[in-house]
C-alpha cells in the first residue's frame, strides 16, 4: 500500500480554500435579506425621529438624549418634542410592529394559512369590543382601556381555541387541519358578532366619547409614553424568548401532525403553547396602541417574499418597518396632502391591507393554475 503525502503547498492551498469558503458563508449570512430588513428598520427609526414636521440634527439629538439621561441642560422645545413625543412614539411603534409581526407569523405558519392572523380570526375584535365597552359604558381611559383590551383579546382567544378543539377527525394530520380550519372559521364568526357589538355601542355614545373610541379603534400611537414603552418592553422580554423556544417545534409542525408526533413532538401541547404566545403578543400590542389593522396579516407574507422562506425574525422586522413607515406617512405626509388632517396609523395600514389581500389571492390562484 502506498501512502500519498501532500506537499506543504497543497496543504496551504486547501487551507486557503476552506478559509475562503468559510469567509464567503459568513459574508452571505451577514448580507442576508434579514440583515437588510434590520438595517431598514434602523434607518426608518432614525428618519422617524430626526425628520418630519419638526426636524432635529444628529448632534442635537445626541445632546438631547445625553442631557436627559445625565440631568444636563435642556434645549427649549426640542428636548420636549424629542424625549416626550418623537422618541417614545418611535419606540412604541417599533415594539408593537415586532409583536404584531411575530403574532401573525406564528398563526400563519402553525395553521399553514395566510389568512390566519389576529385581525382575521377575531382576537383584535375581542380587544376592540372590550375597550369600547370600557370607554362608552364605564367612561374609562388610559391604562384601564388597555387592560380591558388585553382581557378582551385573551377571552376571545380562549373561546376560539375551545371551539376549534371540538369535533372529531380521522387521524392526527386531519385532526390538526380540521382544528386549524375550525379556529379560522370560529374566529371570523366571532369577529362579525363583536363588530356588531362595537357598532351598537358607538351608536349609544355621545359625540365626544364616540370620537375617543373611534381613534382607539383605528389604532393610534398618539398615546405612546415611556410608561407604555416600559410595559411593552417587559412583555416582549417574556414573550420573545418563548417564541425562540417554540421556533423548533413550529418548524416540525409544518410537516403535519403525524410527522411531528413521529419526531417526538407533543402536538397538542406545542400548538397550545404557540397559540398562547401568539395571542399574548397580539394582545399586548393591541392594548398599547389599539388594533392597528393588518400589520399582523401583512408582515409574514411580505417577509416570506423578501427572504424566500418563512422567517420569524424577518416577520418581526417587517412588522416594525410597516408601523414606522405608516405612522411617519400619517403624521407628516398625510397632513400636507389632506390640508392638515393627521390620520391614525391604523388608517394607513388598513388601506394597505385590502389591496395586498387581493394581490395575495390573485398570486395564489396563478400558482395553483
Amino acid at each position: 500500500m502506498t501512502t500519498v503525502h501532500k506537499l506543504p503547498t497543497e496543504l496551504a492551498l486547501n487551507t486557503n480554500d476552506s478559509h475562503k469558503h468559510g469567509h464567503q458563508l459568513s459574508l452571505r449570512r451577514v448580507l442576508s435579506p434579514t440583515f437588510f430588513l434590520g438595517l431598514a428598520v434602523i434607518v426608518m427609526f432614525a428618519v422617524y425621529v430626526l425628520l418630519g414636521s419638526y426636524t432635529v440634527t444628529i448632534p442635537d439629538f445626541f445632546t438631547i438624549v445625553i442631557n436627559h439621561l445625565t440631568g444636563g441642560e435642556k434645549i427649549p422645545g426640542a428636548s420636549f418634542i424629542v424625549m416626550e413625543h418623537k422618541l417614545p412614539r418611535a419606540v412604541v411603534g417599533t415594539m408593537i410592529g415586532i409583536a404584531f409581526g411575530l403574532a401573525g407569523a406564528l398563526f400563519q405558519t402553525m395553521l399553514r394559512n395566510p389568512l390566519a392572523s389576529p385581525d382575521i380570526i377575531g382576537i383584535s375584535y375581542g380587544a376592540s369590543a372590550a375597550a369600547v365597552t370600557a370607554i362608552v359604558i364605564f367612561g374609562a381611559s388610559g391604562a384601564v382601556v388597555s387592560g380591558a383590551a388585553l382581557a378582551g383579546a385573551l377571552g376571545v382567544a380562549a373561546i376560539i381555541y375551545a371551539i376549534s378543539r371540538g369535533g372529531s377527525g380521522a387521524g392526527g394530520g386531519s385532526r390538526g387541519n380540521a382544528a386549524g380550519n375550525r379556529l379560522i372559521l370560529a374566529g371570523v364568526g366571532i369577529a362579525a358578532a363583536l363588530h356588531a357589538v362595537v357598532n351598537f355601542l358607538m351608536t349609544r355614545a355621545d359625540i365626544r366619547t364616540a370620537a375617543d373610541a373611534l381613534v382607539w379603534l383605528n389604532g393610534s400611537l398618539n398615546s405612546a409614553t415611556w410608561d407604555r414603552a416600559g410595559v411593552l418592553a417587559v412583555s416582549l422580554l417574556i414573550l420573545v424568548p418563548a417564541v425562540i423556544a417554540l421556533a423548533g417545534p413550529l418548524r416540525i409542525l409544518e410537516l403535519g401532525d403525524d410527522a411531528a408526533a413521529g419526531l417526538g413532538i407533543k402536538v397538542n401541547a406545542a400548538r397550545l403553547a404557540l397559540v398562547l404566545t401568539a395571542v399574548g403578543l397580539a394582545a399586548v400590542a393591541t392594548a398599547a396602541a389599539g388594533p392597528v389593522a393588518f400589520v399582523a396579516f401583512l408582515a409574514g407574507p411580505i417577509a416570506r417574499r423578501i427572504v424566500r422562506k418563512p422567517s420569524l425574525p424577518a416577520s418581526a422586522l417587517t412588522g416594525a418597518l410597516i408601523v414606522l413607515l405608516a405612522d411617519f406617512f400619517a403624521s407628516n405626509i398625510a397632513p400636507v396632502i389632506l390640508d392638515g388632517t393627521v390620520l391614525p396609523v391604523g388608517v394607513i395600514t388598513g388601506a394597505l391591507g385590502a389591496p395586498f389581500l387581493l394581490w395575495l389571492l390573485v398570486t395564489s390562484n396563478r400558482k395553483e393554475a
